[in-house]
């Protein structure tokens, strides 16, 4: 794919007039509707903000690569646009952003959305190119750039240069994973390291490490934010790490897979590792499979819940009485209300099979799916008193799809083990048929033993939750609210988040789920109390870390903790505790005052669907309040 067929000439930005990520992306998605390459540009943007949401699209270097597929993209197209003073775009390195490249394709585009993110990386990351680019005057000066032959950085295998291997993955499996690979191989190159990059994206597995590659490696490289394949390495020096870190310092990590300081990677088996390294392997493994399912499960909550919440605020606003009639009723009594109901019973539905389905897929691949959204779906079936009981729902709820999607995905790898002797030609029935029909079967049956024990787990847990004391509900919001905080994006910050979702489904017609009410209150504070600690102790900061006040504004408001992560970075001592402490209070008011939220996402935009909105961002303020003062007083002046 050659990048100059794709780049918009006549709708380059050499000037960005907009000082916020927001902005940039508004207007540069003006810009392509004007060019004719857009029919909607709210829409487009929309799709942009989402990605965003998920990880940021600027890793480093000046540069960023915000991208998205949309039905309202009129042929695929990318459109440059430079600042000079710089955005701070919540860059991984913390610094501005000088240079964007903005993709966009139709939907269904997945090859050629790849393609383009993996063409335009092996430019970006050359030595000097991006100087080239904020040198260039004019949209011709930038076409003639990209014009030029790239120089090879694909490197051939010597036997006399060392030789690593690495993989890279990312959630979205689109920019960072090719980044990652292009990042790799330029810093192998200056060291005279031959390097093989297997890539795990959006588009498939590309350039697959095969069993020589491995073998003759001296260490291995695996950045991924996914479960990848781990156990061929087994045996060998490996670095693991986050897609990001490949980007910022390939050459910390190449060195690191070659010098010795990498713990060699083991496959647990045949008892030869102590109970710590089974427990840390295995409960490594069980983290990366369960966001697995629930990065996929999430979108499908949001909107779900989002809806129904609305559903009840149409009736509410359309003068039904809860308090006269219960909460049961509202949503159910005008059809517009009814309506928005069943779209979101709709999407909700889907929350418990997706996520059983998807922990499956990624233990066991493609054939494990089937098993594992018929275990989501049937969480609500057992044998009672030794007979099937298939018309009495005992709910093994949120609690039972986890733990189907882990037996969907075991019993599928079990069933490959058994069907290995079969002959090579039968490989096409086992994937289509014998998998998933036997895995869906076995699964099943398992599901009617597993969901008696689980039902009364899951009913035990929302038994106490509703009755907890206040003083109780404020020690628990207090501890949901904190670990939001303690790393900001992290396993922490997702297991409390995952909980609280986990107790929303189950609490709708109550009105909604105090945890989830503490959680979202947690995760707004960290931006926010950047706001106050910049703005209070001004001379403690740099000038571009107050700029970013707005920015944390827009983050913390809309709930996207991450917006306080280069300040925790920069300052991890005096940060962490700074956040949590204030994390921990606005979680503990928001529980001990009985604040209920309807809504999984959504921050100040869904601030109506609570049940006391005025002190819930009381609360909140609050936190931001205590948490941005700690952080001030402690940071030592810059």
């Amino acid at each position: 794919m050659r990048i100059t067929d794709l780049l918009v000439k006549d709708g380059m930005i050499m000037d960005l007039r907009s000082a916020t990520k927001e902005g940039v992306i508004e207007e540069m998605t003006m810009r392509l509707q004007k060019c004719g390459r857009i029919a909607d540009g709210a829409v487009f943007k929309e799709c942009l903000m989402n990605r965003e949401s998920k990880m940021t699209t600027a890793l480093g270097k000046g540069f960023a690569l915000p991208h998205a597929k949309s039905d309202t993209v009129v042929g695929g197209a990318i459109l440059f646009a430079k600042s000079h003073g710089g955005v701070d775009y919540a860059a991984l390195d913390g610094q501005p952003v000088y240079l964007f490249f903005m993709i966009a394709m139709p939907s269904g585009a997945d090859d050629d959305h790849v393609a383009a993110v993996s063409a335009l990386s092996k430019y970006l990351i050359q030595e000097g190119f991006l100087d080239k680019l904020k040198a260039a005057d004019a949209p011709e000066d930038v076409v003639a750039l990209f014009a030029e032959d790239r120089e090879k950085t694909d490197i051939v295998a010597s036997e006399k240069e060392k030789y690593v291997v690495a993989v890279t993955a990312c959630p979205a499996g689109i920019a960072h994973t090719y980044l990652a690979e292009e990042a790799l191989k330029q810093q192998a190159a200056k060291m005279g390291v031959t390097i093989k990059v297997e890539t795990v994206g959006a588009a498939g597995v590309g350039n697959k490490l095969t069993r020589g590659d491995i073998a003759r490696a001296e260490g291995v490289i695996v950045a991924a934010d996914k479960a990848v394949e781990m156990a061929r390495f087994d045996g060998k020096p490996l670095v693991n790490c986050p897609v990001a870190e490949a980007v910022r310092n390939p050459g910390e990590l190449i060195a690191g897979a070659l010098n010795g300081s990498a713990p060699v990677y083991r496959v647990i088996r045949d008892g030869r590792f102590s109970v710590k390294e089974r427990f840390l392997y295995l409960e490594k493994r069980f983290y990366d499979h369960l966001m697995s399912g629930v990065s996929i499960m999430l979108p499908f909550v949001i909107c779900g819940g989002m809806t129904i919440a609305l559903a009840y605020c149409i009736d509410n606003a359309l003068g039904v009485s809860p308090e006269a009639l219960g909460l049961g009723s509202l949503g159910r009594n005008h059809s517009i209300a009814r309506y928005f109901l069943k779209i979101g019973n709709a999407a909700f539905s889907f929350m418990l099979p997706v996520l059983a389905g998807y922990i499956a897929y990624s233990i066991a691949d493609g054939p494990a799916i089937a098993p594992g959204f018929v275990a989501g779906a049937i969480t609500d079936v057992g044998i009672s008193f030794g007979r099937l009981d298939v018309d009495n729902p005992i709910s093994a709820g949120f609690l039972g799809a986890l733990v189907g999607g882990f037996l969907a995905g075991g019993v599928v790898r079990w069933l490959k083990k058994v069907c290995a002797v079969l002959p090579k030609l039968m490989d096409g029935i086992k994937s289509i048929i014998i998998y998933p029909v036997f895995g869906v079967l076995i699964t099943g049956f398992l599901m009617l033993f597993i969901n008696i024990p689980l039902s009364g787990i899951n009913v035990g847990v929302n038994n106490f939750l509703q009755s907890l004391s206040r003083s109780g509900a404020g020690l628990l919001g207090a501890f949901l609210g904190g670990m939001m905080a303690v790393d900001m994006g992290g396993r922490l910050n997702k297991t409390a988040y995952v909980f609280a979702t986990g107790t929303l489904a189950a609490s709708m017609t109550e009105g909604g789920s105090v945890p989830m009410s503490a959680v979202m209150a947690g995760g707004m504070v960290p931006p926010l109390a950047v706001v106050v600690a910049t703005t209070l102790f001004r001379r403690k900061f740099t000038k571009r870390e107050r700029g970013s006040g707005l920015m944390n504004i827009v983050m913390g408001l809309s709930f996207i903790t991450e917006g306080a992560i280069p300040f925790c970075a920069a300052d991890p001592v005096r940060g962490i505790p700074s956040f949590v402490a204030g994390s921990a209070l606005a979680g503990a008011l928001a529980g001990a005052a009985g604040i209920k939220l309807m809504a999984p996402h959504g921050g100040i935009f869904v601030i109506a669907l609570t049940n006391n909105p005025l002190s819930y961002l009381l609360f909140i303020f609050i936190g931001a309040l205590v948490s941005g003062v700690l952080f001030g007083l402690l940071k030592k002046p810059d």
